[in-house]
């Protein structure tokens, strides 16, 4: 039986919360519980990807410690790096 859209969701924002630090749990969450509702199936599938990667090499592209690998570069990675520069703003 395969996952429904909203059960995919739920999975995405419990494990974008969940991280492994504070950083990336506020961070990485945040950003899912703005914007998972609103994700088409192309979209979760490249924020699934995303989350998949270890957190603190994800955190380091998000933050600019690190260039972002090609193959991870796209619309949603974008707007997660933005949102982070918008969250870190005083």
């Amino acid at each position: 039986m395969s996952e429904t859209v909203e059960t995919r969701r739920r999975r995405l924002l419990f494990r974008a919360e969940h991280r492994g630090f504070k950083e990336a749990d506020l961070v990485i969450g945040g950003f899912a519980r703005r914007n998972l509702p609103n994700m088409d199936s192309t979209a979760l599938d490249e924020f699934e990807v995303l989350i998949e990667t270890q957190d603190q090499e994800l955190y380091a592209w998000i933050v600019g410690r690190e260039p972002v690998p090609d193959e991870f570069r796209g619309p949603i990675f974008d707007a997660l790096a933005a949102s982070a520069v918008a969250v870190s703003r005083p």
